[in-house]
């Protein structure tokens, strides 16, 4: 289709992490984490003396690396760098916002869904429908 991006593909592709301890333990145990040559890892265990910045830095570095097609990010921590998050528009690699054991997930925060939402309010009003 002419007008659409087209979205890269490789042989494999990495789920990168930004979350607290316990989230991230428990994807490293389903077999998510990677350590590449260089010894940088495809996740940011966030706690209470994480600055704001690292969080932008890695969510910048793990949205700009090849071999990562989705990020779950804690929606807490997509909170502390919600600009960053709501202004990221590409298709890959994926942003996911998940709960975490500390902090319940709610809806009305979620970048995905409140994009979703617009989405379908804008084609209900352009094809008449409500």
């Amino acid at each position: 289709m002419a007008g659409r991006a087209q979205i890269p593909t490789c042989n494999s592709a990495l789920i990168a992490m930004i979350a607290d301890e316990d989230t991230v333990t428990g994807f490293l145990m389903a077999g998510v984490g990677n350590v590449d040559l260089r010894r940088k890892t495809n996740y940011l265990i966030v706690d209470s003396k994480t600055t704001v910045k690292a969080v932008e830095d890695a969510f910048k570095e793990f949205t700009t690396k090849d071999d990562i097609a989705i990020i779950l990010i804690s929606q807490y921590v997509a909170n502390m760098i919600r600009f960053l998050v709501d202004s990221y528009n590409k298709p890959v690699p994926a942003i996911l916002e998940i709960p975490s054991k500390d902090h319940p997930y709610d809806p009305a925060h979620d970048s995905v869904l409140s994009r979703v939402k617009y989405l379908f309010s804008a084609e209900s009003v352009a094809s008449g429908r409500r």
